[in-house]
């Protein structure tokens, strides 16, 4: 018995008795409770209604493949090579990267529902509950080398944007990969996703690049307490938008950006970004190695560089080890 076929039975938000989840799965109550126990492990809220049985304390809208796949337009369905939707792997970048070694992975898209050994950039662990995510790698081949990626996570930061914006959200940039949000019931902009981009191959030819997005759409009380930063859940603000309806919308921006990257660059998307810029003309506290410094945002180049102005002078920050926050 999967966890994944448990939380599909419980995904109605019904309540369900163990014996009929047990009859369901071909397992004992037993084996069942085990399993309830494990759920509540990850995160996932249950609700035990004495004499009855048990549900989930809010409804949730598995991830289906198919579904996603008939939501697509015509031109990402031409784009898309293979979707694949797992109830649970250690990353969905690695799931891709494994892909690449096995001769695969070109427009190839991977959603999870829940990952044990996801991260983010700077080796940062990234975790939500089963379900309550939205957790997905896309793979791409490109021709002209790595230097031709400039920007590439930023016009990713753009399209996800974009698709918000569409379902009436209006989410800031933060550079060089984070996607915020107002928190809930403050005006303080929370982490709502996180992007990371791992490229392999050669400088000035063929590169294989798999793209990961990590997007909060629930998060438990427990959760939010343990998280060290301001964070953000889109279904604070969009409680009924459907998981499914919203994995697709990504999926066909993503699949439209990759498919004109390699010809059009950051540059086109420089705009973009810039008026989307959660930080710009404001003071910030930038981390670079071991050096910290105060200085002003400003906008970000056609290569995806971020400018700021410290000490009177203008510098140029690209990549690397570098962390910028708002300056309080």
């Amino acid at each position: 018995m999967s966890i994944g076929n448990l939380m599909r039975l419980l995904s109605d938000g019904e309540v369900h008795s163990g014996e009929q989840l047990g009859e369901a799965l071909g397992v004992s109550r037993a084996a069942v409770w085990k399993q309830l126990k494990k759920l509540e492990a990850l995160g996932v809220s249950l609700v035990a209604v004495k004499g009855r049985g048990y549900r989930l304390a809010q409804p949730l809208e598995p991830l289906v493949g198919a579904k996603i796949v008939e939501r697509l337009p015509a031109s990402a369905r031409h784009h898309l090579a293979r979707l694949f939707v797992e109830d649970q792997l250690p990353s969905s970048n690695a799931y891709l990267r494994e892909r690449f070694e096995q001769g695969a992975g070109h427009a190839e898209v991977c959603l999870v529902e829940l990952q044990t050994a996801g991260r983010g950039r700077r080796g940062r662990v990234w975790t939500t509950p089963w379900g309550q995510s939205l957790m997905l790698s896309v793979g791409w081949r490109f021709e002209a080398g790595v230097n031709a990626l400039e920007g590439l996570s930023l016009a990713v930061g753009v399209v996800v944007a974009q698709v918000l914006e569409q379902h009436g959200v209006a989410p800031r940039l933060k550079w060089p990969n984070d996607i915020l949000l107002p928190e809930r019931d403050s005006d303080e902009l929370g982490k709502l996703a996180g992007i990371l981009v791992e490229v392999t191959g050669d400088a000035a030819g063929p590169c294989e690049v798999v793209i990961g997005m990590g997007m909060n759409l629930s998060l438990p009380e427990a959760m939010r307490d343990a998280i060290e930063q301001p964070v953000a859940a889109l279904f604070d603000d969009l409680p009924s938008l459907s998981r499914n309806q919203l994995a697709a919308d990504v999926v066909a921006g993503l699949l439209a950006m990759l498919a004109g990257f390699e010809q059009q660059g950051f540059a086109s998307w420089r705009a973009a970004w810039n008026e989307r810029h959660a930080y710009a003309d404001q003071p910030i506290r930038v981390t670079q190695g071991s050096q910290v410094y105060e200085a002003v945002a400003c906008d970000v180049d056609d290569s995806g560089s971020l400018w700021v102005t410290a000490s009177g002078q203008s510098k140029r920050l690209s990549g690397g080890e570098i962390s910028v926050r708002r300056r309080l």
